[in-house]
């Protein structure tokens, strides 16, 4: 995936600065951005602060990391299935 070139505090300081007035293509082409940018971020991330932001980064990374796991699981017991059916 993509890394962004913005932090988390500035994207929150991007959202806040709109909702405090600024327009949006104003604010796409001060922070060269994407109107569909803005609003993904604002789907995304609208509402939540510092600390509730950098709880969904964990919970990201913990689920991506359990998908990880499951998958490597899951191929370890469709290699077993396939050993056991070759041996009879």
């Amino acid at each position: 995936m993509k890394k962004s070139k913005f932090t988390d505090s500035q994207i929150l300081n991007i959202l806040k600065r709109a909702e405090c007035g600024a327009t949006v293509p104003q604010l796409c082409r001060e922070y060269s951005i994407s109107s569909a940018t803005f609003y993904k971020w604002r789907a995304k991330y609208g509402g939540m602060d510092a600390s509730l932001m950098a709880r969904l980064k964990e919970l990201e990374a913990e689920n991506r990391r359990l998908k990880k796991m499951y998958a490597e699981e899951r191929l370890k017991a469709e290699i077993v299935q396939e050993a056991l059916q070759k041996k009879w």
